[in-house]
């Protein structure tokens, strides 16, 4: 419903890249450079610096961004409020979570959804990757939340919302004034590592590849089945963790605990919505849809 040129727009601002918003949007390059062009030509105003391959906002277009941000927040509730009005709101939905998820980024989700829809009573589960994709398949649940590298043929995936996993220190670690530390560095830290069948562990061993490192050669101090024991823990030793920057979050504030950089190491994620194929059911369609759109800070 909106205007098209707007969102490739707001795709280029995000992308600094005219290619990859071209990738992303599905159109040509050449397109996209038009687009941008007629919005500039309509407003009077430069929306990019160009420098060689490289560009950057304006001022304008910072205030466009800023805009364009706005309009399509109201576009999606507007999607949200009236697709509402064709689903069925009564009844029992029993969502499973990975435990990340279910700690740090759900209840808030749930808390407004059950205001909003009071009279679907909602059940949530608290399993590792594994077992939650199990718990769906045994139909015990109806709609699975996750993380983790690998897909089962067996579902579908859906975004959710992006994490990333970051190397935690306590803010007294000898090693956390540093702003950064090399790859090998890290096989001499004692680290917490979460339970086999964790999405963090197979992300974090996926992550570690390219850098030709093996979780096994990973000083293993302690395996804990959970990120708040994995905090307590490491608030109280020099051991170090990777945990999900989400779990961090008043930490990080009250400086209890500091994120330390490793050369060549981004390790960003999903979290993703998971059913079994075919499966169409009312609640669990508009649980995913109220929560895609919720707004995160």
């Amino acid at each position: 419903m909106f205007d098209f040129r707007l969102q490739v727009f707001n795709t280029v601002a995000k992308r600094l890249n005219f290619t990859k918003a071209a990738e992303e949007l599905f159109i040509t390059q050449p397109a996209v450079t038009k687009h941008i062009q007629e919005i500039e030509n309509h407003f009077k105003v430069k929306l990019f610096e160009r420098n060689g391959t490289k560009i950057k906002l304006t001022p304008a277009g910072e205030t466009l961004l800023q805009h364009t941000d706005q309009l399509f927040a109201v576009y999606r509730n507007l999607e949200f409020e009236l697709n509402t009005f064709t689903q069925q709101r009564t009844g029992k939905l029993r969502i499973g979570a990975s435990t990340t998820v279910a700690q740090y980024v759900l209840p808030p989700v749930l808390a407004a959804f059950h205001k909003k829809f009071n009279n679907i009573k909602v059940t949530l589960t608290i399993n590792n990757t594994e077992q939650i994709e199990q718990a769906l398949q045994n139909k015990n649940i109806d709609l699975g939340i996750i993380e983790g590298q690998s897909k089962n043929n067996l579902f579908k995936y859906t975004e959710f919302v992006k994490d990333e996993l970051v190397l935690v220190a306590n803010i007294n670690h000898p090693l956390a004034k540093k702003d950064m530390i090399k790859p090998d560095e890290l096989l001499e830290i004692p680290l917490l590592l979460r339970e086999p069948g964790s999405g963090t562990l197979e992300v974090l061993a996926h992550a570690l590849k390219p850098l030709g490192i093996k979780i096994s050669q990973l000083q293993n101090e302690m395996e804990l089945g959970s990120t708040e024991s994995m905090k307590l823990y490491l608030l109280n030793s020099n051991a170090m963790a990777f945990l999900s920057v989400h779990s961090i979050l008043k930490e990080l504030q009250n400086k209890e605990c500091c994120i330390i950089d490793v050369k060549g190491l981004t390790i960003e994620r999903h979290f993703y919505f998971i059913q079994q194929h075919g499966q169409a059911e009312a609640l669990p369609d508009l649980f995913m849809k109220f929560a895609r759109h919720y707004n995160f800070r």
